[in-house]
C-alpha cells in the first residue's frame, strides 16, 4: 500500500512540516529536513497501527 506524505517549509516559523491526508493525525515539524524525514519513518507505522485499532 502507498501513502503520500507532504513536506512543506514554513518560512515564518523556520521549520519543515510533515502532514498526510492518507495517515490521520500525522503532523510533525522540525528545523531540519533530514531529522523530520527520520521522525516520519518512525511515526508512520505507529500511527497506522493506532488508527487501525480505533
Amino acid at each position: 500500500m502507498e501513502y503520500t506524505v507532504n513536506f512543506t517549509w514554513d518560512s515564518e516559523a523556520e521549520v519543515w512540516i510533515a502532514t498526510s491526508q492518507d495517515i490521520p493525525c500525522l503532523v510533525l515539524e522540525s528545523g531540519s529536513f533530514d531529522a523530520l524525514l527520520e521522525r516520519t519513518r518512525f511515526a508512520v507505522p505507529e500511527l497506522l497501527a493506532l488508527n487501525a485499532s480505533v
